[in-house]
């Protein structure tokens, strides 16, 4: 569903949806809180996603960006069926805007999670897919691609004290020189960055945009890096 006026921010109630929410997480609750999720959490969602979406076309023109469930907006419906956990719904708002031609999960992008009282932005790619990590990893010690990373990574930590994520393995991989300069970047099998603070003023007007716009710009350059590495793979 396109929205319907400009982004304004979300309000307050949006807030102490998720707040309550992670108080009653069930049905009933839910449905008695319905419509304060449709006004307050699921339209303005919509509005940011289609105008931050214009915004990052700035810096990364082929970014996609849907105001849908499933695409640009993640489900509230928690998939219980594997977990013990069996509460219905999740507790944040999870915003995401990719580019690539794979599927949304296995792109580079930008992402917004709201988990009150935190928000967190960040980019980059959770994690890799088997045919990805190995690209990434043939990147990463490449006589180019590899100082290129961390010059994208040194950039971006120029700007603002941002975190990488994404470390799992504790040894090099078998066949890697374990004195080359990137090593230590052979120890993530996904690679992102950014920064989880308490709620910003911005969030409850329209300056979240440029908020959030600024954050991406200076996270760019690692996306830039990851979106070439995906085509590398893609051509082989």
């Amino acid at each position: 569903m396109a929205p319907t006026s400009g982004f304004n921010g979300f309000s307050k109630k949006c807030v102490s949806f998720y707040k309550e929410l992670a108080k009653h997480n069930a049905k009933p609750w839910f449905d008695a809180h319905r419509d304060d999720f449709d006004n307050h959490v699921m339209a303005p969602a919509r509005q940011f996603v289609a105008e931050m979406g214009e915004r990052l076309k700035l810096i990364s023109p082929r970014i996609q960006a849907e105001p849908r469930v499933n695409r640009s907006i993640f489900r509230i419906n928690r998939d219980a069926r594997f977990s013990k956990d069996k509460r219905p719904y999740t507790t944040r708002l999870t915003l995401w805007f990719w580019e690539g031609n794979r599927p949304r999960t296995e792109c580079s992008g930008f992402y917004f999670h709201l988990e009150p009282p935190q928000l967190m932005l960040g980019t980059g790619i959770y994690r890799f897919s088997k045919p990805i990590l190995d690209e990434y990893r043939r990147s990463v010690v490449h006589a180019k691609h590899g100082p290129s990373l961390l010059n994208a990574l040194d950039e971006v930590r120029s700007k603002k004290r941002y975190n990488l994520w994404g470390m799992h393995y504790k040894k090099i991989p078998r066949g890697f020189d374990p004195k080359h300069e990137c090593v230590e970047l052979l120890l993530y099998n996904g690679l992102y960055l950014g920064f989880e603070d308490r709620i910003p003023q911005e969030f409850y007007s329209a300056k979240l945009l440029d908020w959030c716009f600024q954050h991406f710009s200076n996270m760019a350059p690692l996306h830039a890096w990851l979106v070439e590495m995906m085509k590398r793979a893609g051509q082989r």
